[in-house]
């Protein structure tokens, strides 16, 4: 990686960087209304575990990829969206993505990266939905991350959001959180490896994610959206 691109992505993963995602859990917070117990560490690790090998790694990271790939043509952008918005089953899960990618936009257009002005134009109209995925394919393109660097640093957003926020709940300590990453980074670099098709099609499924993420919705108090 070069050095200036190291350093946008540094720029862009550091948790000073408005991008919303503070927010949300992914259905973490609902984990132990699932589990009729309170997360241990080795539950937070399974949970994001299988996010990342079963909903990132076959469907965000490709539509990131795809995105990518795709550069200035926004009617593309918006059709690879719309399939990755179809695809998520969960409506509380699929706010929260639109959100995030909401927030995100919003961000680059303030800043003036290169078509965030005109896609946030078309979420606004209806015309695509705005995923978290979708937006960082398009956007961290535009602001010069190459492929490879925007799916490390999407993984990397994935691991590190969800210890934040496993932190957040008291289910781990900030160093047990420290202690969890590097499996979790491994898991992102090995499911990374594995090439994107051209025509390949959004296909996660993680449905106890799904059903953690129902149960957060019907809690009394709740500390995240989603």
């Amino acid at each position: 990686m070069e050095f200036g691109t190291l350093l946008a992505a540094l720029r862009f993963g550091d948790t000073t960087f408005p991008g919303g995602g503070f927010a949300f859990s992914q259905g973490l917070e609902g984990l132990a209304a699932v589990r009729d117990a309170r997360p241990d560490a080795q539950a937070v690790a399974d949970f994001l575990d299988e996010q990342i090998r079963h909903r990132w790694a076959p469907a965000e990271r490709v539509t990131l990829a795809r995105c990518h790939r795709a550069g200035d043509d926004l009617d593309a952008v918006a059709a690879l969206d719309r399939d990755l918005d179809l695809s998520t089953f969960s409506e509380s899960l699929r706010a929260g993505t639109r959100r995030n990618g909401a927030a995100l936009l919003a961000t680059h257009a303030r800043l003036g990266t290169p078509g965030a002005g005109a896609y946030r134009g078309r979420i606004l109209s209806g015309e695509a939905p705005g995923t978290l995925a979708a937006v960082q394919g398009l956007l961290w393109r535009a602001s010069g991350l190459d492929e490879a660097a925007a799916t490390a640093l999407a993984g990397y957003q994935l691991v590190a959001g969800g210890l934040a926020a496993a932190t957040r709940l008291g289910l781990v300590g900030a160093l047990g959180a420290q202690a969890l990453m590097p499996r979790l980074l491994d898991t992102v670099a090995r499911c990374a490896a594995e090439p994107v098709a051209d025509d390949q099609d959004p296909t996660g499924f993680s449905p106890f994610a799904e059903i953690a993420a129902a149960r957060q919705v019907r809690l009394p108090l709740r500390l995240f959206s989603n």
